[in-house]
């Protein structure tokens, strides 16, 4: 089988703990682009958080793609043109404000190269700010301030709280937005029908390419679409259970070149990647 595209993860997946790239990594990412493959960044960061790493791996050289948002701003890196982007309804920011108001966790959108920060900053918007290299705004006034278009919403706050909030927020919304959490405190809220499989999929559609020559590489809840979608899953050693279970392959983990250990195990041609271990668990 042979592959033209690989989409990755960011946190967990194609970075390291220090949420760094290591030189293995990117050095077979390159020979992957240079063999003519491309290279699709799929995170549920904002477009200023993922960036910097398409920048690392030269993708507006390559051709390479950025989903942001899961998927939520598709961006061609060589030409720098937004290719779909899909933002919330305007009337669910306050209905989710006011439903949240008696639990404890915070709320943010983004602007910009800032966080916009609602009802409080606590230890999990200061995380999401150093993730994406980011500055924090508070607003004492969230719904008030965000009158501009919002791709995603997030929540943060104890893990307890987030599963509660997830399953009051999924059945409110079922059918209208996306609800989902990246982490056990992170919960994401996206316009419906955007998630990394579809926002793959599309992709793929615009540029010709099959599922069957996609590789999709993830270690979190939020990756698992796409690991089913493509036509080789890839879970990292350190992923959720659930996420292993949904793979084709587990590679090592983000701290053992995952990512590097997957290239090596294909061998390049002159359009394509052939790929030598579909069926290797």
């Amino acid at each position: 089988m042979s592959f033209k595209i690989i989409s990755l993860d960011i946190d967990g997946t194609l970075t390291n703990s220090e949420k760094k790239i290591t030189e293995m990594t990117r050095k077979k990412l390159f020979e992957f682009q240079e063999n003519g493959g491309k290279v699709i960044l799929a995170s549920g960061r904002p477009t200023m958080g993922i960036k910097p790493y398409a920048d690392i791996l030269r993708l507006s050289e390559y051709g390479g793609y950025i989903l942001a948002f899961n998927g939520g701003s598709m961006i061609d890196c060589k030409s720098g043109k937004i290719l779909f982007e899909k933002t919330l309804p305007p009337h669910v920011i306050p209905e989710i404000y006011d439903i949240i108001k008696d639990y404890p966790v915070g709320i943010n959108t983004y602007e910009g190269e800032c966080i916009i920060a609602g009802r409080q900053i606590n230890q999990y918007t200061e995380l999401e700010a150093r993730i994406n290299g980011m500055k924090i705004k508070f607003v004492e006034d969230f719904v008030g301030y965000v009158d501009f278009p919002v791709n995603k919403c997030l929540l943060q706050g104890d893990p307890e709280v987030i599963l509660q909030l997830e399953k009051l927020l999924s059945e409110k919304y079922k059918g209208q937005l996306g609800i989902f959490k990246s982490e056990a405190f992170f919960l994401e809220i996206v316009p419906q029908g955007i998630d990394k499989a579809e926002s793959i999929d599309r992709l793929l559609n615009m540029l010709n390419i099959s599922t069957e020559e996609c590789i999709a590489c993830g270690d979190g809840f939020n990756d698992i679409s796409m690991i089913r979608y493509a036509g080789l899953g890839v879970a990292m050693s350190n992923a959720k259970e659930p996420v292993k279970e949904a793979a084709d392959y587990i590679t090592l983990s983000n701290d053992e070149d995952g990512i590097a250990h997957l290239l090596m195990k294909l061998h390049p041609t002159v359009h394509n990647v052939q790929c030598t271990m579909c069926n290797v668990q």
